[in-house]
């Protein structure tokens, strides 16, 4: 069997590991058919720097589509068609039809023996919008080439999830054709840490990672490497690059709205958005806060989930249960503390809003995103620190009918039960971001703990987290010295330390 050598990463490419192993093997696979792969990712993830610089070490051709009519977007990509094949005179398609018949045959007329030709269409959304036929195209020939040679491997790339998602869903033509589906998504909250050189401050690291997130092209492109330079740095920071009207950061949030393909009435959805960071965190409280009826919102509620902005989150201990969460800190944070102030942000009053957005920030910021940071923490880096590598992560309600009240679970780790065992809980956590932790909340854990195990769900092995960005008081920490409970700080989140603690 033919072997062909995998390229390296290049070192400019930073982190994507998983991501550049995934396109490498799908672009080396030795098969003699065509074969198709989807890329998407929400903008600024780097989908583009990704792929441009596959293209460059494998020498195959790339098209970045552009928003335009049909016509002048065939006559582009003939244009750039032309050019990588060396082509004296310019190429002149009639038709889409014509010009993606021609780059498979393109394929199929090279080297039987030679690499696979790598093809990376990219912003694809902009031609199925004024192409709409493309999609069926490419399937048409993707069949084609399945019984015939070519060694074309098609790289469809694009921003706009809805419409990218859809290319395999349901009756779609290309259903079923593809050999990978990769979706490019932010960095994680440590790898962001280290791309924005902060990875040794983890309270600024939180910080502006409940800002900014993951997005790669922040740092660079729109900042300029303008980087906090220690806690001290972050106030003013806030107040230079986000909060500015003059910084392009201004109005990314409103952006990132706008350019989603299937959001048309904006303002509902920025209504929804602000009512999940504003804590209506459930449908019918949704509803509530924008004045609408809870089946009025199905439908912004699926736009900004197929969008990969909102997330439902089920509970893990209710069934049927479930809360909404915006996966995007920046919308969050435009939501929660922009929005309310637009006009005094926009008439400079950038320090005196953010002086006073301290405890909104905290509670509708800080707090809910350093909740999930804690539960990726525990479905990655900090899952050793489990007796189980299984089991469903995810955050819950447990119902204290003696106490009448609810115990918030933040952080839960629970293997659902099979072939008639019972649910195993493996970890119940709580997190809080600006609270010193005290046995009080340990306290609250215990009891959750029986609860459960009143309910017939297995505890034996259960053990309990106190996630804090605040720090820990002594008497919790004498509890975790005795191995009562696993605690867990901005330093431990931030792989600076180890819990000391090992759950059972």
């Amino acid at each position: 069997m033919e072997r062909h050598v995998r390229p390296e990463k290049p070192s400019r490419v930073f982190d994507r590991g998983g991501e550049w192993a995934a396109l490498t093997a799908f672009v080396n696979r030795p098969l003699p058919h065509a074969m198709l792969g989807i890329v998407s990712g929400r903008r600024r993830m780097g989908k583009t720097y990704l792929l441009r610089a596959l293209v460059e070490q494998r020498g195959g051709f790339y098209f970045g589509a552009t928003a335009g009519t049909e016509a002048e977007s065939l006559r582009q990509f003939s244009a750039a068609l032309a050019e990588y094949t060396g082509s004296p005179v310019a190429f002149s398609f009639a038709t889409w039809d014509d010009a993606i018949s021609y780059l498979f045959g393109q394929a199929a007329a090279g080297n039987p023996t030679g690499p696979p030709f790598l093809v990376v269409v990219d912003e694809f959304p902009y031609l199925v919008k004024v192409a709409p036929e493309l999609p069926s195209l490419i399937q048409r020939v993707i069949d084609r080439f399945q019984v015939e040679e070519s060694r074309v491997r098609l790289l469809l790339c694009g921003s706009a999830m809805s419409v990218m998602g859809g290319l395999l869903a349901g009756t779609a033509p290309l259903r079923g054709r593809a050999q990978l589906e990769l979706v490019v998504r932010p960095f994680g909250y440590r790898a962001a840490a280290d791309f924005w050189s902060v990875a040794d401050m983890p309270a600024l690291a939180a910080r502006l990672h409940a800002v900014v997130g993951g997005t790669p092209a922040y740092r660079r492109q729109f900042l300029g490497d303008d980087v906090p330079a220690s806690m001290a740095d972050f106030d003013a920071w806030v107040c230079r690059t986000v909060l500015s009207p003059f910084s392009p950061f201004f109005r990314e949030a409103r952006y990132l709205l706008a350019e989603e393909a299937d959001i048309r009435d904006t303002a509902l959805y920025h209504s929804v958005l602000a009512a999940v960071a504003q804590g209506n965190t459930t449908r019918g409280g949704i509803a509530g806060y924008i004045g609408r009826k809870s089946v009025d919102i199905s439908h912004p509620l699926n736009v900004l989930e197929d969008s990969h902005l909102l997330a439902r989150e089920t509970d893990i201990f209710r069934a049927g249960k479930s809360r909404y969460r915006i996966t995007e800190p920046l919308i969050n944070f435009y939501e929660a503390v922009m929005r309310p102030a637009w006009a005094r942000l926009e008439s400079g009053q950038a320090a005196e809003v953010w002086a006073r957005s301290a405890e909104r920030f905290a509670a509708q910021v800080a707090g809910p995103h350093f909740e999930a940071v804690c539960r990726d923490y525990v479905l990655g880096p900090g899952r050793s620190l489990l007796s189980t590598s299984l089991g469903q992560v995810g955050s819950g309600v447990v119902t204290d009918p003696k106490e009448r009240r609810q115990i918030q679970i933040d952080v839960a780790v629970v293997e659902p039960g099979s072939g008639g065992s019972r649910p195993t809980v493996a970890l119940l956590g709580e997190a809080k971001w600006g609270t010193v932790m005290g046995v009080n909340h340990l306290g609250r854990l215990e009891r959750a703990r029986e609860i459960l195990t009143g309910r017939g769900m297995d505890t034996t092995s259960c053990g309990l987290a106190c996630f804090s960005a605040a720090g820990f008081s002594d008497a919790l920490r004498a509890e975790a010295e005795r191995g009562g409970v696993l605690l867990v700080g901005l330093d431990e989140l931030y792989g600076r330390t180890m819990p000391t603690t090992v759950l059972p």
